[in-house]
């Protein structure tokens, strides 16, 4: 039996290259390109400490830190298995973050009216 980790993030995306279709099932075994965490008071210790070592390990180009609290996104990318900050954005920028560079994100969208 092979010793496999298991690592589900809150979002996380393919090149079409790398998946061209979706697999049957609903377990991956193709290391995701890039992964979004959704931060709370409840997970954002276990994101930050354990998830992201386990995504660096597996060599995941890209990972992003959403704290819908703070209204922030953090964005990172692996460097020689190290990450590297993106950089950090929040309210109502609008970005264009790899490895989304081609689109622009309006990040208000993404939080709820008020604080």
């Amino acid at each position: 039996m092979r010793d496999i980790e298991v690592d589900v993030p809150d979002i996380a995306g393919w090149r079409r290259e790398r998946m061209p279709q979706i697999p049957e099932g609903h377990s991956f075994e193709i290391v995701a390109d890039w992964v979004c965490e959704i931060l709370s008071k409840s997970t954002e210790s276990k994101d930050r400490e354990i998830e992201m070592p386990i995504y660096a390990k597996y060599d995941v180009a890209y990972a992003w830190l959403l704290d819908p609290r703070s209204r922030i996104l953090e964005a990172y990318a692996l460097d020689d298995g190290v990450w590297r900050t993106i950089g950090c954005f929040s309210d109502d920028d609008q970005v264009s973050i790899a490895p989304f560079e081609e689109t622009v994100i309006d990040l208000s969208v993404l939080w709820e009216d008020g604080r």
